[in-house]
């Protein structure tokens, strides 16, 4: 078997089957990178669920407002303002979708397919947000009424206090 990562990639080296593909791939999971750096400098911002939810609904906000201004280009027939792509946009990414307006050509049909996922998305961040501040606020309740409540070894302690003062009236 080779040593290094250049010497199994040398070609005709049997050890080397399917590391080409990985090989072309590596730009992919550079891009990847770049992205998830992105993502993670945003959700950094994001230390509680209010603030969570404000970088959240300025995602969506963005998102929306994008896909409705690019609707109006790649399907102007279907959507010939600015205001009706907006409001398709809105639907979509709500998730309503009245059927009032609906994408005709490939690349609308692309770009809806697009912010559906992002709307659904978004439904799944939200909840996830809500949900984790209420199990959030559920445990640092708990860890408070543990804190401010005895504690077993004190109980412990009193326990055998009690005994022995117990012990002591009846001895008399």
């Amino acid at each position: 078997m080779a040593g290094t990562l250049d010497d199994l990639l040398r070609p005709g080296n049997p050890d080397a089957a399917g590391l080409t593909a990985i090989d072309a791939n590596s730009g992919v999971m550079a891009d990847e990178t770049r992205l998830e750096r992105r993502l993670d400098r945003l959700i950094a911002h994001a230390e509680n669920p209010r603030k969570a939810a404000v970088v959240i609904a300025s995602v969506t906000t963005f998102i929306t407002v994008v896909a409705g201004w690019l609707m109006t280009f790649a399907d102007h027939d279907g959507f010939p303002t600015l205001g009706s792509g907006l409001w398709w946009a809105v639907q979509t990414v709500t998730t309503v979708g009245y059927g009032d307006h609906v994408p005709a050509t490939t690349a609308g049909k692309s770009i809806a397919a697009l912010v559906m996922l992002l709307g659904i998305g978004f439904l799944t961040v939200t909840t996830a947000s809500i949900t984790g501040a209420f199990v959030a606020r559920s445990r640092r309740e708990q860890h408070l009424e543990r804190a401010e409540g005895p504690s077993a070894e004190l109980v412990q302690q009193i326990e055998e206090r009690l005994a022995r003062i117990e012990a002591a009236l009846e001895a008399r």
